[in-house]
């Protein structure tokens, strides 16, 4: 990794460049959308498809199956609410 010197332009990295694995963790980005996803449980068949589709890893799961979202790191782009199957959706979105 490369050093750099403290207070100067190359001290603030790369087009804001994540440099080690595992930090999204600390970039709360749940204030940035104008939505918020809400888990309809009755509805859920937990095929885990928002999870697995969900850009931000903002989908809570406990003992194997889906319980809701981690609105700290979540945008609310909608993609898991896209991606739910079932008919009447498990997923809408609601306005913060």
């Amino acid at each position: 990794m490369k050093k750099y010197i403290e207070g100067t332009v190359k001290s603030l990295p790369l087009a804001g460049l994540i440099e080690e694995a595992g930090t999204a963790k600390k970039y709360n980005t749940g204030t940035w959308g104008t939505f918020k996803p809400v888990f309809l449980e009755e509805h859920c068949i937990q095929c885990f498809f928002c999870w697995v589709y969900c850009p931000d890893s903002a989908v809570t799961v406990n003992e194997g199956k889906v319980v809701g979202f981690d609105y700290d790191h979540c945008k609310g782009c909608a993609i898991c609410a896209y991606e739910c199957p079932t008919k009447p959706k498990s997923i809408v979105m609601e306005k913060k």
